[in-house]
């Protein structure tokens, strides 16, 4: 081979092992016996260092498109330089009415057993093949049935992420013993029509007799707040009241252990919604809320904390 045959390989070699600089595209594993995929923004701001990840899961019944499209995140990404990644669920008809398994919720992915923790450790190994990722700076999210998948995520493979911020779904597991600390911010409205605030069983999914028995909120909190070794009673800062007539008080348990961290933003007035988003099936999920930015509040949340 001569010297620019060698020199042209070589680069061709170096471009296809360094990471993209910014890029939007689907990211595709095998894991389970199952096909799975992922929506990944890969935003221009930080090109050139190991960035920080944010998972940001559907909930039950929708998909990873129409999860981006609703939640805004990647703009959010854009402002403040992390890579956001939409997994899709499992199990649905025709690429939707996809759901996770949270453990004791939801639908077909929780009937059949789907291993939806080892697939998204997975998702995360292929994505360090495609962008350059801060190891010590993984985080999850999600809505609904994707706010119980992110909190299992976070007890069963803390020790890859750095913090969660669960939205409107509390914990639905019956075995609960993460490796470490864990930061958590949780966001729920105590007006939410479908993951009720107190606990108990939801309305029937439309079309369906299919309910889901859930957990307290509160009592959700109280399992992290033990665990996390935090104080006793919460500091809780004055509401913020917003033009529509919603509220939003900020209740927070620490100094926990090794410097973590435990929140609440307690809502009113809101439905079953991602705070900032605009309105989404009302009839269905109740009002939309701008008393709260979802995207802000939360990666002004993970910031602060590193694996």
């Amino acid at each position: 081979m001569g010297q620019a045959a060698r020199l042209i390989t070589g680069l061709l070699l170096l471009m296809a092992a360094a990471p993209a600089a910014a890029a939007d595209f689907t990211l595709t594993v095998a894991h389970g016996g199952l096909t799975r995929t992922a929506l990944v923004h890969v935003p221009d701001t930080g090109a050139g260092r190991a960035r920080p990840v944010v998972l940001n899961l559907h909930g039950g019944g929708a998909s990873a498109e129409s999860h981006r499209k609703w939640t805004h995140m990647d703009a959010a990404a854009d402002r403040h330089g992390f890579v956001v990644v939409y997994p899709n669920g499992s199990s649905g008809i025709g690429g939707s009415l996809l759901t996770w398994n949270a453990g004791t919720c939801c639908g077909r992915a929780q009937a059949r057993n789907v291993d939806d923790v080892g697939f998204l450790l997975r998702l995360l190994g292929a994505l360090e093949h495609r962008v350059a990722v801060d190891r010590a700076r993984v985080y999850v999210t999600g809505l609904s049935n994707g706010s119980m998948m992110a909190q299992r995520l976070a007890a069963e493979a803390a020790d890859r992420i750095a913090a969660v911020a669960p939205v409107a779904g509390a914990l639905a597991l019956r075995a609960f013993a993460p490796s470490r600390p864990m930061p958590v911010m949780h966001i729920h409205s105590v007006d939410d029509p479908r993951a009720l605030y107190p606990g108990g069983s939801g309305p029937p999914f439309p079309g369906t007799s299919a309910r889901i028995l859930h957990t307290a909120v509160e009592d959700s909190l109280h399992r992290w707040t033990t665990f996390d070794g935090c104080p006793d009673a919460p500091e809780t800062a004055p509401a913020v009241h917003g033009a529509d007539g919603h509220s939003a008080t900020r209740l927070t348990w620490g100094p926990c252990r090794d410097g973590v961290e435990v929140v609440l933003w307690r809502l009113t007035g809101a439905g079953h919604v991602w705070p900032g988003a605009e309105a989404l099936l009302p009839k269905m999920l109740g009002p939309a809320t701008s008393v709260l930015d979802a995207n802000e509040e939360i990666w002004r949340f993970f910031a602060r904390f590193s694996r």
